[in-house]
């Protein structure tokens, strides 16, 4: 396994000035994701943490080609802004700072950027690779890690079937495998809590996926569905490389 410093927020100017002078660095990937509630037991940074677990993994694999840019982490989540602490950004908003790193990123010479999405929330990004293409003039394109995995193979892996059911048996596998220390049962009382989720639709699936999330959770789930997807961020961001 290769190793080095892929962060960019963790280098320095020289570093990254003589790495693009000998052409080492051909590509970053951009991770975002949410400050938004999930459940009773998860912290709020999981989306933004599990993309950039995946990100970060996959760029060391691709090490010394790939910089990791630092992730997004208030995302769209107007959705859940119901529940105390969540944040949201506007559609608008949160594009336009997307757009903005990455046209930072080419102003510096990196043409192939792959954003590699955390939270369902933020699909709207996907819908401007278009444009964000011909505005920049290079390749960026989106994907939120989940891609990578089929039905078969989430039907094979995960009891409940549900992937990416929020904060559910396959979040809070990822978390267990990749940052078990952003769980958190302590004290948790579910139905003591009387809860009165006002979203439509939602409401009956908060506890269903609480009980997934307890008793059908495992660190080695959460491994088998983390490499996986490390694994396909990487042959993506790969094959943009070689394109």
């Amino acid at each position: 396994m290769k190793t080095g410093e892929v962060r960019l927020w963790k280098l320095t100017r020289r570093y990254v000035r003589e790495a693009m002078l000998r052409g080492d660095i051909k590509g970053a990937i951009l991770p975002t994701g949410s400050t938004e509630q999930h459940n009773e037991h998860l912290e709020m940074e999981h989306d933004t943490a599990s993309a950039l677990h995946m990100s970060y993994q996959a760029a060391l694999e691709l090490y010394p080609k790939v910089v990791v840019a630092p992730p997004i982490s208030v995302g769209i989540s107007e959705h859940w802004m119901e529940f105390p602490g969540t944040l949201s950004l506007q559609p608008e908003t949160f594009i336009s700072v997307a757009y903005d790193i990455c046209d930072s990123l080419r102003r510096h010479g990196i043409e192939h950027i792959l954003i590699v999405n955390g939270h369902a929330g933020n699909r709207p990004l996907g819908e401007q690779m278009a444009d964000f293409q011909k505005r920049l003039g290079i390749d960026v394109q989106f994907c939120s890690y989940w891609q990578a995995y089929s039905k078969e193979f989430v039907a094979e892996t995960l009891d409940s079937g549900d992937c990416p059911a929020h904060a559910a048996e396959f979040e809070t596998s990822i978390g267990m495998a990749a940052f078990p220390e952003n769980i958190h049962w302590e004290g948790v009382d579910y139905e003591g809590a009387n809860l009165k989720i006002q979203r439509e639709g939602y409401a009956e699936r908060d506890p269903i996926y609480f009980r997934d999330g307890r008793d059908l959770a495992t660190p080695k789930k959460g491994r088998v569905m983390a490499d996986a997807a490390i694994s396909w961020v990487s042959d993506k961001m790969r094959e943009m490389m070689n394109t």
